[in-house]
Protein backbone atom coordinates (compact mmCIF):
# COMPACT_ATOMS: atom_id res chain seq x y z
CA UNK A 1 0.00 0.00 0.00
CA UNK A 2 1.09 3.57 -0.61
CA UNK A 3 1.40 6.38 1.89
CA UNK A 4 -0.51 9.60 1.47
CA UNK A 5 2.67 11.46 0.43
CA UNK A 6 3.85 8.86 -2.09
CA UNK A 7 3.27 9.79 -5.74
CA UNK A 8 1.29 7.34 -7.85
CA UNK A 9 1.64 6.96 -11.59
CA UNK A 10 -0.45 5.42 -14.26
CA UNK A 11 1.00 2.61 -16.36
CA UNK A 12 1.81 5.13 -19.10
CA UNK A 13 3.51 7.51 -16.67
CA UNK A 14 5.59 4.68 -15.20
CA UNK A 15 6.60 3.54 -18.69
CA UNK A 16 7.68 7.07 -19.61
CA UNK A 17 9.75 7.53 -16.45
CA UNK A 18 11.47 4.16 -17.02
CA UNK A 19 12.05 4.72 -20.72
CA UNK A 20 9.97 1.65 -21.53
CA UNK A 21 6.81 0.97 -23.45
CA UNK A 22 3.38 0.49 -21.92
CA UNK A 23 3.39 -3.00 -23.43
CA UNK A 24 6.59 -3.85 -21.53
CA UNK A 25 5.19 -2.61 -18.20
CA UNK A 26 1.96 -4.54 -18.72
CA UNK A 27 3.91 -7.70 -19.65
CA UNK A 28 5.89 -7.72 -16.41
CA UNK A 29 2.88 -6.67 -14.36
CA UNK A 30 0.69 -9.45 -15.79
CA UNK A 31 3.37 -12.00 -14.83
CA UNK A 32 3.51 -10.83 -11.25
CA UNK A 33 7.00 -9.37 -11.49
CA UNK A 34 5.77 -5.79 -11.16
CA UNK A 35 2.81 -5.58 -8.76
CA UNK A 36 0.83 -2.37 -8.73
CA UNK A 37 0.80 -0.16 -5.64
CA UNK A 38 -2.89 0.66 -5.85
CA UNK A 39 -5.91 0.95 -8.16
CA UNK A 40 -7.72 4.10 -9.24
CA UNK A 41 -11.42 4.59 -8.68
CA UNK A 42 -11.94 3.33 -12.22
CA UNK A 43 -9.86 0.20 -11.53
CA UNK A 44 -6.73 1.34 -13.38
CA UNK A 45 -3.31 0.32 -12.13
CA UNK A 46 -1.25 2.80 -10.17
CA UNK A 47 2.45 2.45 -9.41
CA UNK A 48 4.76 4.14 -6.92
CA UNK A 49 8.53 4.87 -6.81
CA UNK A 50 9.30 1.32 -5.64
CA UNK A 51 7.76 -0.02 -8.84
CA UNK A 52 10.03 2.25 -10.87
CA UNK A 53 13.13 0.88 -9.13
CA UNK A 54 11.85 -2.67 -9.55
CA UNK A 55 11.14 -2.12 -13.24
CA UNK A 56 14.63 -0.76 -13.80
CA UNK A 57 16.10 -3.82 -12.06
CA UNK A 58 13.95 -6.18 -14.13
CA UNK A 59 15.05 -4.54 -17.37
CA UNK A 60 18.71 -4.67 -16.34
CA UNK A 61 18.47 -8.37 -15.52
CA UNK A 62 16.57 -9.03 -18.73
CA UNK A 63 19.24 -7.15 -20.67
CA UNK A 64 21.82 -9.55 -19.23
CA UNK A 65 19.80 -12.43 -20.65
CA UNK A 66 18.37 -13.81 -17.41
CA UNK A 67 15.20 -15.84 -17.79
CA UNK A 68 11.92 -14.74 -16.22
CA UNK A 69 12.05 -17.51 -13.57
CA UNK A 70 15.60 -16.43 -12.74
CA UNK A 71 14.52 -12.79 -12.45
CA UNK A 72 11.64 -13.81 -10.19
CA UNK A 73 14.05 -15.61 -7.85
CA UNK A 74 16.25 -12.51 -7.66
CA UNK A 75 13.27 -10.24 -6.96
CA UNK A 76 11.98 -12.59 -4.26
CA UNK A 77 15.32 -12.52 -2.47
CA UNK A 78 15.44 -10.03 0.39
CA UNK A 79 18.98 -9.04 -0.62
CA UNK A 80 18.61 -8.14 -4.32
CA UNK A 81 22.40 -8.04 -4.73
CA UNK A 82 23.03 -11.19 -2.69
CA UNK A 83 23.78 -14.86 -3.42
CA UNK A 84 20.64 -15.45 -5.51
CA UNK A 85 21.71 -12.78 -7.99
CA UNK A 86 25.27 -14.09 -7.94
CA UNK A 87 24.02 -17.59 -8.70
CA UNK A 88 21.79 -16.37 -11.51
CA UNK A 89 24.66 -14.42 -13.09
CA UNK A 90 27.01 -17.43 -12.80
CA UNK A 91 24.39 -19.64 -14.44
CA UNK A 92 23.96 -17.19 -17.29
CA UNK A 93 27.72 -16.97 -17.76
CA UNK A 94 27.90 -20.75 -18.12
CA UNK A 95 25.08 -20.66 -20.67
CA UNK A 96 26.84 -17.94 -22.65
CA UNK A 97 30.08 -19.94 -22.55
CA UNK A 98 28.27 -22.93 -24.04
CA UNK A 99 26.62 -20.75 -26.67
CA UNK A 100 29.92 -19.12 -27.65
CA UNK A 101 31.61 -22.50 -27.89
CA UNK A 102 28.87 -23.74 -30.21
CA UNK A 103 29.14 -20.62 -32.37
CA UNK A 104 32.93 -20.95 -32.64
CA UNK A 105 32.61 -24.56 -33.79
CA UNK A 106 30.00 -23.57 -36.36
CA UNK A 107 32.15 -20.69 -37.59
CA UNK A 108 35.20 -22.94 -38.02
CA UNK A 109 33.07 -25.57 -39.79
CA UNK A 110 31.72 -22.94 -42.20
CA UNK A 111 35.23 -21.69 -42.91
CA UNK A 112 36.32 -25.27 -43.54
CA UNK A 113 33.61 -25.72 -46.17
CA UNK A 114 34.13 -22.28 -47.70
CA UNK A 115 37.89 -22.67 -48.12
CA UNK A 116 38.01 -26.19 -49.55
CA UNK A 117 38.01 -26.86 -53.32
CA UNK A 118 34.44 -26.89 -54.75
CA UNK A 119 34.77 -30.52 -55.83
CA UNK A 120 35.36 -31.57 -52.20
CA UNK A 121 32.66 -29.51 -50.51
CA UNK A 122 29.98 -32.19 -50.73
CA UNK A 123 32.29 -34.66 -49.02
CA UNK A 124 33.18 -32.17 -46.31
CA UNK A 125 29.52 -31.42 -45.68
CA UNK A 126 28.75 -35.12 -45.42
CA UNK A 127 31.61 -35.61 -42.96
CA UNK A 128 30.50 -32.64 -40.84
CA UNK A 129 26.84 -33.61 -40.87
CA UNK A 130 27.51 -36.49 -38.47
CA UNK A 131 29.22 -34.18 -35.99
CA UNK A 132 27.35 -32.26 -33.30
CA UNK A 133 28.56 -28.75 -32.43
CA UNK A 134 30.46 -28.79 -30.23
CA UNK A 135 31.17 -32.49 -30.76
CA UNK A 136 30.68 -35.28 -28.25
CA UNK A 137 33.57 -37.47 -27.19
CA UNK A 138 31.25 -40.41 -26.47
CA UNK A 139 31.87 -42.21 -29.83
CA UNK A 140 35.63 -42.06 -29.24
CA UNK A 141 35.26 -43.41 -25.73
CA UNK A 142 33.06 -46.26 -26.99
CA UNK A 143 35.67 -47.11 -29.61
CA UNK A 144 38.39 -47.45 -26.99
CA UNK A 145 36.18 -49.44 -24.63
CA UNK A 146 35.84 -51.94 -27.47
CA UNK A 147 39.59 -51.96 -28.00
CA UNK A 148 40.59 -52.38 -24.36
CA UNK A 149 40.49 -55.82 -22.73
CA UNK A 150 37.09 -56.97 -21.44
CA UNK A 151 36.63 -56.70 -17.68
CA UNK A 152 39.58 -54.35 -17.30
CA UNK A 153 39.19 -52.48 -13.97
CA UNK A 154 37.11 -49.34 -14.27
CA UNK A 155 39.79 -47.12 -12.76
CA UNK A 156 42.40 -48.31 -15.26
CA UNK A 157 39.96 -47.85 -18.14
CA UNK A 158 39.09 -44.31 -17.01
CA UNK A 159 42.78 -43.39 -16.70
CA UNK A 160 43.48 -44.59 -20.24
CA UNK A 161 40.45 -42.85 -21.72
CA UNK A 162 41.58 -39.58 -20.16
CA UNK A 163 44.73 -39.58 -22.30
CA UNK A 164 43.34 -41.36 -25.38
CA UNK A 165 40.21 -39.27 -25.95
CA UNK A 166 41.00 -35.63 -26.83
CA UNK A 167 38.70 -32.92 -25.55
CA UNK A 168 37.33 -30.64 -28.27
CA UNK A 169 38.97 -27.18 -28.09
CA UNK A 170 36.70 -24.30 -27.13
CA UNK A 171 37.78 -22.15 -30.09
CA UNK A 172 38.80 -24.59 -32.84
CA UNK A 173 40.55 -23.81 -36.07
CA UNK A 174 39.08 -25.31 -39.27
CA UNK A 175 41.84 -27.96 -39.33
CA UNK A 176 40.86 -29.07 -35.83
CA UNK A 177 37.21 -29.34 -36.81
CA UNK A 178 38.19 -31.50 -39.79
CA UNK A 179 40.44 -33.68 -37.64
CA UNK A 180 37.72 -34.22 -35.05
CA UNK A 181 35.17 -35.01 -37.77
CA UNK A 182 37.55 -37.62 -39.17
CA UNK A 183 38.09 -39.07 -35.70
CA UNK A 184 34.32 -39.36 -35.34
CA UNK A 185 34.00 -41.06 -38.72
CA UNK A 186 36.88 -43.41 -37.95
CA UNK A 187 35.57 -44.50 -34.57
CA UNK A 188 31.97 -44.98 -35.70
CA UNK A 189 32.68 -46.83 -38.95
CA UNK A 190 31.92 -50.60 -39.04
CA UNK A 191 35.01 -52.70 -38.36
CA UNK A 192 36.31 -55.12 -40.99
CA UNK A 193 34.73 -58.54 -40.46
CA UNK A 194 32.67 -57.05 -37.66
CA UNK A 195 35.38 -56.86 -34.99
CA UNK A 196 38.38 -54.74 -34.09
CA UNK A 197 41.85 -56.30 -34.09
CA UNK A 198 43.07 -56.69 -30.53
CA UNK A 199 46.73 -56.55 -29.49
CA UNK A 200 48.10 -59.97 -28.52
CA UNK A 201 49.15 -58.58 -25.16
CA UNK A 202 45.48 -58.22 -24.22
CA UNK A 203 44.87 -61.91 -24.67
CA UNK A 204 48.12 -62.93 -23.00
CA UNK A 205 47.93 -60.59 -20.02
CA UNK A 206 44.20 -60.75 -19.33
CA UNK A 207 42.20 -57.96 -17.75
CA UNK A 208 44.29 -57.59 -14.58
CA UNK A 209 47.58 -57.80 -16.44
CA UNK A 210 46.34 -55.25 -18.96
CA UNK A 211 45.55 -52.85 -16.11
CA UNK A 212 49.18 -53.18 -14.98
CA UNK A 213 50.30 -52.66 -18.57
CA UNK A 214 48.31 -49.48 -19.17
CA UNK A 215 49.32 -47.98 -15.84
CA UNK A 216 52.96 -48.52 -16.75
CA UNK A 217 52.48 -47.26 -20.29
CA UNK A 218 50.95 -44.03 -18.99
CA UNK A 219 54.16 -43.38 -17.04
CA UNK A 220 56.36 -44.34 -20.00
CA UNK A 221 54.41 -42.12 -22.41
CA UNK A 222 54.76 -39.15 -20.08
CA UNK A 223 58.53 -39.65 -19.95
CA UNK A 224 58.77 -40.07 -23.72
CA UNK A 225 56.63 -36.95 -24.20
CA UNK A 226 59.41 -34.87 -22.67
CA UNK A 227 61.83 -36.10 -25.34
CA UNK A 228 59.27 -35.57 -28.11
CA UNK A 229 58.73 -31.94 -27.07
CA UNK A 230 62.48 -31.42 -27.29
CA UNK A 231 62.56 -33.14 -30.71
CA UNK A 232 65.07 -35.69 -29.38
CA UNK A 233 65.64 -38.87 -31.37
CA UNK A 234 64.58 -42.20 -29.82
CA UNK A 235 67.20 -43.57 -27.44
CA UNK A 236 67.51 -45.91 -24.43
CA UNK A 237 66.93 -44.49 -21.00
CA UNK A 238 64.34 -44.06 -18.26
CA UNK A 239 61.40 -43.82 -20.64
CA UNK A 240 62.30 -47.03 -22.46
CA UNK A 241 62.94 -48.82 -19.16
CA UNK A 242 59.46 -47.85 -17.93
CA UNK A 243 57.99 -48.99 -21.27
CA UNK A 244 59.61 -52.42 -21.10
CA UNK A 245 58.77 -52.76 -17.41
CA UNK A 246 55.08 -52.21 -18.23
CA UNK A 247 55.10 -55.12 -20.68
CA UNK A 248 57.22 -57.29 -18.43
CA UNK A 249 54.71 -56.77 -15.62
CA UNK A 250 51.81 -57.63 -17.90
CA UNK A 251 53.57 -60.79 -19.14
CA UNK A 252 54.87 -61.62 -15.66
CA UNK A 253 58.37 -61.77 -17.07
CA UNK A 254 61.72 -60.28 -16.19
CA UNK A 255 63.29 -57.41 -18.11
CA UNK A 256 66.21 -59.13 -19.84
CA UNK A 257 67.95 -58.54 -23.19
CA UNK A 258 66.18 -61.62 -24.50
CA UNK A 259 62.80 -60.31 -23.37
CA UNK A 260 63.48 -56.98 -25.07
CA UNK A 261 64.28 -58.69 -28.37
CA UNK A 262 61.12 -60.80 -28.06
CA UNK A 263 59.02 -57.74 -27.19
CA UNK A 264 60.37 -55.75 -30.14
CA UNK A 265 59.29 -58.52 -32.49
CA UNK A 266 55.84 -58.88 -30.93
CA UNK A 267 55.15 -55.16 -31.01
CA UNK A 268 56.13 -54.97 -34.68
CA UNK A 269 53.33 -57.42 -35.49
CA UNK A 270 50.62 -55.77 -33.36
CA UNK A 271 47.87 -53.61 -34.92
CA UNK A 272 48.42 -49.86 -34.74
CA UNK A 273 46.17 -46.86 -34.94
CA UNK A 274 48.58 -44.34 -36.43
CA UNK A 275 45.88 -42.36 -38.23
CA UNK A 276 43.92 -41.95 -35.00
CA UNK A 277 46.92 -40.49 -33.20
CA UNK A 278 47.84 -38.18 -36.09
CA UNK A 279 44.34 -36.72 -35.94
CA UNK A 280 44.51 -36.42 -32.15
CA UNK A 281 47.76 -34.46 -32.49
CA UNK A 282 45.99 -31.96 -34.78
CA UNK A 283 43.07 -31.59 -32.35
CA UNK A 284 45.46 -30.91 -29.47
CA UNK A 285 47.79 -28.56 -31.35
CA UNK A 286 47.93 -24.89 -30.37
CA UNK A 287 48.38 -22.02 -32.87
CA UNK A 288 52.09 -21.39 -33.33
CA UNK A 289 52.99 -24.26 -31.01
CA UNK A 290 54.79 -27.49 -31.73
CA UNK A 291 53.13 -30.83 -32.29
CA UNK A 292 51.68 -32.13 -29.06
CA UNK A 293 52.83 -35.60 -27.97
CA UNK A 294 50.12 -38.26 -27.93
CA UNK A 295 50.13 -41.82 -26.60
CA UNK A 296 50.51 -42.90 -30.23
CA UNK A 297 53.55 -40.73 -30.98
CA UNK A 298 55.10 -41.65 -27.62
CA UNK A 299 54.52 -45.34 -28.35
CA UNK A 300 56.19 -45.01 -31.77
CA UNK A 301 59.17 -43.21 -30.21
CA UNK A 302 59.53 -45.98 -27.62
CA UNK A 303 59.10 -48.80 -30.13
CA UNK A 304 61.83 -47.27 -32.28
CA UNK A 305 64.15 -46.97 -29.29
CA UNK A 306 63.43 -50.61 -28.41
CA UNK A 307 64.10 -51.84 -31.97
CA UNK A 308 67.37 -49.92 -32.11
CA UNK A 309 68.49 -51.31 -28.79
CA UNK A 310 67.46 -54.84 -29.70
CA UNK A 311 69.16 -54.61 -33.07
CA UNK A 312 65.95 -55.24 -35.02
CA UNK A 313 65.53 -51.76 -36.52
Amino acid sequence: MSTSSEPLWSIGELAERAGATVKTVRFYSDRGLLPETARSGGGHRRYGPAALERLRLIRSLRGLGLSLPGIRRVLDDEDAAGPVLEGAVDSRLRELGDELRTLRWRQAALELVRDCPPARRAGRLNLLSALSTPPSTAPLARFWRGWLPPRMPARATAAFLEVAVPQPPDAPRPAQVLAFARLHAMTTAPCPEGRRPQPDVHRVAGARGAAVLYAGLTEAFALAGTHLRRAQAPHPGEALDAYVAAYAGAYRSRDTPGFRRLLAGRLAAEPRLDQYWRLVAIVLSEPGGGVQPTPGSADEWLRTALRQEAGTA
